[in-house]
């Protein structure tokens, strides 16, 4: 179910019976919990500056996580990148995280588990972007240029590789050259010219366009990533195994927060400015993708699907191993 659109749709449907919804498809586990019954009372997520953290801060707000007898404290993290060592060594519980990021640990050997999903992509949502002055017009014209991403070998090279592959570049034989910028750092990088093109996210795709009058080239989620999911709510294998009751608690509450941001734009816009460093106004005008009720394997078979085409994985990647 989607979420409103200023480009974005808003799913349909009360609260209360999204939230119901998924709660009746939890598994037998899933309906223990409560004060005193937890493995885990606290929980430390690691959150990133983007408006799919929103839920997370939702269910603080509305006490959805206290009436599941949990203490939440969060800590804002610049990429995914950065927090992930701290979810493998404990120092965080869960975490919002792209599902590359979280399919690549896994085939790699620290098997992650996606507990719930987040938002699907839509166009505009993250494009590549140029100078106002650019002489780089269209998708042919960023052969051999450089292109700045937040972390390589991740999402963003991942879905501006296919997006430039169905605009007929191929990403070696062309050879586009990826640079690790962090969010925060492109609209610098892009003004002095260090980097041809930025790929961004909200809300430093608004700023970019604001400061720079920067125009977009490719529409990374299209073609082969058209509505593609994004993120998710991670934790490890092992936390999972550990904490049962703590980790069904979460669902539980989560799952009542993404119904309300599926639901009411207005909820996502107003919590933002509280942890993503941005002010109301610019909060209301950014794009924000369609937030989803249920979590899907098949949905999420295209990512790993798409990851193995691209040599992102050696090979093919049921994610159904690391749902839940």
């Amino acid at each position: 179910m989607k979420f409103g659109r200023i480009r974005r749709v808003v799913g349909a449907g009360l609260v209360g019976i999204l939230a119901a919804g998924l709660i009746a498809g939890c598994s037998d586990s899933d309906d223990a919990g409560g004060d005193g019954d937890l493995e885990k009372s606290t929980l430390n997520i690691g959150t990133l500056p983007i408006p799919y953290a929103a839920p997370v801060y939702l269910a603080q707000q509305k006490g959805f996580f206290k009436e599941e007898g949990l203490t939440v404290k969060t800590e804002v993290f610049p990429g995914g990148a950065k927090a992930l060592p701290k979810l493998i060594g404990g120092q965080i519980d869960m975490m919002v995280s792209n599902h590359v990021s979280a399919i690549t640990s896994s085939a790699n050997g620290t098997k992650m588990r996606i507990l719930a999903e987040i938002d699907l992509g839509v166009e505009k949502e993250l494009p590549v972007l140029v100078a106002k002055d650019s002489p780089i017009h269209t998708p042919a014209d960023l052969k051999g240029k450089k292109i700045a991403l937040n972390t390589g070998r991740n999402l963003g090279e991942l879905t501006v590789t296919s997006a430039l592959a169905t605009a007929g570049v191929d990403v070696k034989k062309d050879k586009v050259t990826f640079v690790d910028v962090p969010f925060p750092a492109m609209v610098a990088a892009l003004e002095k010219k260090s980097v041809d093109a930025i790929w961004v996210a909200e809300p430093f795709l608004t700023d970019a366009q604001k400061k720079l009058g920067a125009r977009p080239v490719l529409d990374s989620l299209s073609g082969a990533t058209k509505d593609l999911p994004l993120d998710g709510y991670v934790a490890t294998d092992a936390f999972v195994k550990k904490n049962p009751k703590t980790t069904a608690a979460f669902k539980r509450a989560i799952a009542r927060a993404q119904a309300l941001a599926a639901q009411d734009r207005n909820a996502v816009v107003n919590i933002l400015p509280s942890y993503a460093g941005l002010d109301k106004s610019t909060a209301a005008s950014i794009v924000i993708g369609p937030f989803v009720t249920s979590t899907s394997a098949t949905r999420l078979q295209r990512v790993a699907d798409l990851m193995l085409q691209y040599g992102f994985l050696k090979e093919k990647f049921d994610v159904n191993t690391i749902l839940g």
